[in-house]
């Protein structure tokens, strides 16, 4: 036998978006990572706590909380990503290493769905690669659709396709059809035409929750103001937009 990580969605922010699937892989692993980014996101890591606590029947599971290395805000986008994954990989492989026995298995739990904006599958590539481990995934309940159910909207119009883009590409190649943007700090919806409708979700399946929907001229201030103060009160945020031409 050898390690054995699992890989969890644990969909947003709602203990209840956790899958049955989900629940029977946290009662088999012995060491939980997370990655502590300091106080700010501290809320995510307590999340992360709350979910084993509620889920996990056996005792003796450890959370293992991980430093995780500072992004450089400078140069080229994709260098910086690619450097601070690298970091990222080593810091897990050294953990994964010390923390985890040669036959353990251990877990990552993974905000809404890992296959969707979410690092941990390319870093678990590279540190496969200094450490000997199998894994395997487990899907969950992503930001699109949790925004959708509380705003209780289809994501594609008939027949129509939709984009799931960042806030950066958005403001490079414009609105052509619906699009779900996510990663946005520029509320980039505002260079939008006005009559552009939106749908906007923050800390979505929380008690933090906030909901606002109607065109970018009647709610695109609102919206960026709404924002500013949540992340100005939490320290950090998670928000995801719907949009549609109008």
């Amino acid at each position: 036998m050898s390690r054995h990580i699992h890989v969890i969605g644990i969909g947003v922010g709602n203990p209840d978006y956790v899958t049955v699937q989900a629940i029977e892989a946290l009662n088999c692993t012995q060491v939980f990572f997370a990655a502590d980014k300091g106080e700010a996101t501290g809320d995510l890591v307590a999340l992360r706590r709350e979910i084993c606590a509620r889920f996990v029947r056996r005792p003796g599971y450890r959370f293992v909380e991980l430093p995780d290395p500072t992004r450089s805000s400078d140069g080229d986008y994709r260098e910086a990503v690619s450097d601070w994954h690298a970091a990222r990989a080593r810091v897990w492989a050294n953990a994964i290493s010390t923390e985890l026995g040669p036959d353990g298995v251990g877990a990552f739990l993974a905000w809404g769905d890992p296959s969707l904006y979410d690092s941990t599958l390319r870093i678990l590539e590279a540190v496969a690669a200094e450490v000997d481990f199998t894994f395997d995934v487990i899907p969950g309940i992503t930001a699109v659709q949790a925004l959708t159910a509380r705003h209780r909207i289809p994501l594609n119009e008939v027949g129509e396709p939709v984009l799931i883009t960042t806030g950066r590409r958005l403001r490079q190649a414009g609105l052509k059809g619906s699009a779900l943007v996510m990663l946005d700090a520029d509320c980039s919806f505002q260079a939008c035409p006005p009559d552009t409708r939106i749908w906007w979700g923050a800390y979505l399946g929380t008690d933090d929750e906030l909901l606002v929907a109607g065109t970018v001229g009647e709610v695109g201030t609102r919206i960026a103001a709404l924002r500013a103060d949540a992340r100005a009160r939490h320290g950090w945020i998670m928000d995801t937009y719907l949009l549609r031409p109008g």
